[in-house]
């Protein structure tokens, strides 16, 4: 496990966007992230999912975080530039992005992977990323000290048999991480990384893996200190790296 200790004000203060806020990697980062004084911007699809994350927020007692119900998957360029004007609007800035929203799509030989599953995987896991970082990037640039984390995978950074659209959607994300790293290299108070979570217990790590005792895998929670290390000021400096979680 990355080894970090956060100390508990760690975040206080900083406005961070988690997508895929509603279950999984992403709830567990959204209150994480919360519990050390950020204000998060639960960002993802089922609105019931992300109220819940919301209210376990609110009953802990951590600052109010913010449901922001949108659909990677069908969102048009114009609501990305309304979704930020809001977020502007209401809180002047974002110090934080953690890209963790992503689905599987078949798990299948390429011979068998029908463009339409291959497109959507890629819209989802790589064009609303892109979206989201570039609409976004005028905000973060107005952090004091701005964090992007994209997530990873293994089957994106080597290549395996049937991982088909999801592995092609993850080597493009470390390739975006990199490309966005060097540009804001030296340039403006914004750094860009990836983490690799690892085996997780998740229902998509479940739904991958469907032969697997899921009690063998650590829990969300257990992952959480490379993404506390890469959220806060303890990694300024830390630019274009591929982290594991594990």
């Amino acid at each position: 496990m990355f080894d970090y200790s956060a100390r508990p004000d760690l975040l206080a203060g900083r406005v961070i966007m988690v997508t895929g806020a509603g279950r999984g990697i992403g709830a567990a980062a959204a209150k994480t992230f919360a519990a050390h004084g950020a204000t998060v911007l639960l960002l993802g699809k089922g609105e019931a999912n992300l109220n819940r994350v919301y209210d376990e927020i609110e009953a802990a007692g951590h600052p109010q975080a913010a449901v922001i119900p949108f659909n990677l998957e069908t969102a048009l360029p114009h609501q990305y530039d309304e979704l930020a004007s809001m977020i502007e609007d209401a809180f002047g800035r974002v110090d934080g992005l953690l890209h963790n929203a992503s689905i599987l799509g078949p798990r299948t030989p390429l011979e068998q992977l029908s463009g339409d599953n291959f497109m959507r995987v890629m819209q989802v896991n790589v064009n609303a990323m892109f979206m989201l970082t570039s609409t976004l990037l005028p905000l973060l640039k107005l952090s004091q000290d701005a964090s992007v984390v994209f997530t990873s995978s293994s089957v994106g950074r080597k290549g395996r048999a049937y991982w088909g659209a999801y592995a092609v959607s993850k080597f493009a994300t470390e390739g975006l991480m990199q490309v966005l790293a060097d540009e804001v290299d030296g340039i403006c108070p914004v750094r860009a990384n990836s983490v690799n979570p690892g085996a997780t217990r998740t229902d998509m790590r479940a739904h991958a893996y469907p032969g697997e005792d899921p009690q063998n895998n650590p829990l969300p929670e257990a992952i959480m200190p490379v993404y506390l290390y890469l959220m806060g000021p303890d990694s300024k400096g830390v630019n274009g790296q591929a982290l594991d979680a594990q």
